[in-house]
């Protein structure tokens, strides 16, 4: 544990700058603004909130006992073999004791789908009503260098930019002999490369393992992969999001964006195992797909902050040149929070962003020493990481051994038996 230094001194009001206004951003001001003590300013890039995809919550944003929030079917036991019962008995507490309206919001949202944009104008909207701390917005972009040079000795600066994080590797003080030099931050994982395919079909239509099987049947060497928990109905459309898995080479030569009538003419391969879905989707319910097919081609990466705050620029910790005591990191205090600090491809982190946020909110709300709040927010956001690795990687193994479901041998090369 550290010791307290001068950067713990209480203040009657601590400012705190809360950088990215996405829904992560959002709900992290709305919590402190609920509290006494703070003076937020929340920076946002964009003026108005535009993206009508569709998110769910997780359930254990708002369970109200162990048993609830441990219920998932792939995650549960993780969650029971991570976090000591007493530790989840903590952040259910804490649940209990969020604002009303910002808790009446999560139940809402988490009744189904909804879209990420009335996430955000809700979010927005509550802000807007006020709070026992008073915030400030401020639009436009901001750089690192500009984040930096905003901080005062005692300020907390709350990085919510997302999977490009704005500080996540400027945390580690330099190393090495060159000036500038530091060691990197950030711990990737390549799982795989994805064509990610999102269209509208016109009649409802829901998906479960079985479903996935027989339509793939006839696709050797690509698979459509519909995931489950992202497809969403509204009013009789549904919203259908998937993933092909694709070679290096085919990412090479795709373009970041193109409509399912580029992949058709240039990727016609990729494109059959998506058309062929499509059409059975259709057999089964009449309906067809309403406007244009999109595509995104993306790396699936899996990865994690090794720091998830700044404590190791903090004096204690500091074992390179003094000089470093002089950096806004030393005598401020910074912290990763939702996509900046952990991510995975495979299922919707806004979730995880909002269990990450609440932990925060409860540690700043305490008035413990900051110290004391970087190793405890360290230590959840390992065991998080944890959990979401762990997740992760039985989707993954589960994903390659559905893609050679019909090939006996290439699944038994994929299964590891002891």
């Amino acid at each position: 544990m550290l010791t307290s230094t001068s950067m713990d001194v209480p203040r009657s009001e601590r400012r705190v700058h809360v950088i990215g206004a996405g829904p992560v951003g959002l709900l992290m001001t709305a919590m402190l603004q609920s509290m006494e003590g703070f003076s937020i300013r929340l920076h946002e890039k964009r003026p108005i909130y535009t993206r009508t995809r569709m998110v769910r919550l997780a359930p254990y944003l708002i369970a109200d006992s162990i048993s609830a929030y441990s219920a998932d079917e792939i995650d549960g036991d993780n969650v029971a073999a991570i976090f000591e019962p007493s530790e989840l008995e903590t952040s259910l507490k804490f649940r209990g004791s969020i604002n009303r309206k910002l808790f009446g919001l999560l139940q809402e949202w988490n009744r189904g789908f909804c879209r990420l944009n009335d996430i955000e104008n809700g979010l927005s909207g509550l802000i807007a009503q006020g709070g026992q701390s008073r915030v400030e917005r401020i639009e436009g972009a901001v750089t690192a260098e500009q984040a930096m040079a905003m901080l005062a000795p005692h300020d907390i600066m709350i990085d919510c930019t997302g999977a490009h994080s704005l500080l996540r590797d400027h945390l580690v003080p330099p190393t090495g002999e060159e000036p500038g030099s530091s060691e990197r931050n950030t711990l990737l994982i390549r799982l795989e490369y994805a064509a990610n395919v999102t269209f509208l079909f016109g009649r409802p239509y829901s998906c479960n393992e079985y479903c996935k099987y027989y339509k793939n049947r006839n696709n050797s060497q690509y698979k459509f992969i519909p995931a489950v928990d992202r497809i969403a109905q509204d009013a009789g459309t549904t919203h259908v999001f998937g993933i092909v898995n694709i070679s290096g080479e085919d990412y090479e030569a795709m373009p970041a964006k193109c409509s399912g009538e580029y992949l058709r003419e240039h990727f016609p391969a990729v494109a059959a195992s998506m058309d062929r879905f499509i059409q059975q989707i259709g057999l089964e319910t009449q309906g067809e797909v309403v406007g244009e097919i999109e595509v995104v081609r993306i790396p699936l990466n899996l990865y994690r902050a090794r720091n998830a705050t700044s404590r190791p620029w903090h004096p204690a910790f500091w074992d390179g040149n003094k000089d470093g005591w002089n950096h806004p990191f030393s005598n401020s205090s910074v912290f990763l929070v939702g996509d900046s600090a952990i991510g995975s491809p495979y299922f919707q982190s806004i979730s995880l962003g909002f269990e990450c946020a609440m932990f925060l909110a409860d540690l700043l709300g305490q008035r413990m020493t900051m110290t004391d709040v970087y190793d405890r927010y360290e230590i959840l956001m390992y065991k998080q990481w944890l959990r979401v690795y762990m997740r992760s990687k039985i989707i993954k193994h589960n994903k390659d051994i559905f893609e050679r479901l019909d090939d006996t041998f290439g699944v038994l090369e994929r299964l590891h038996i002891y």
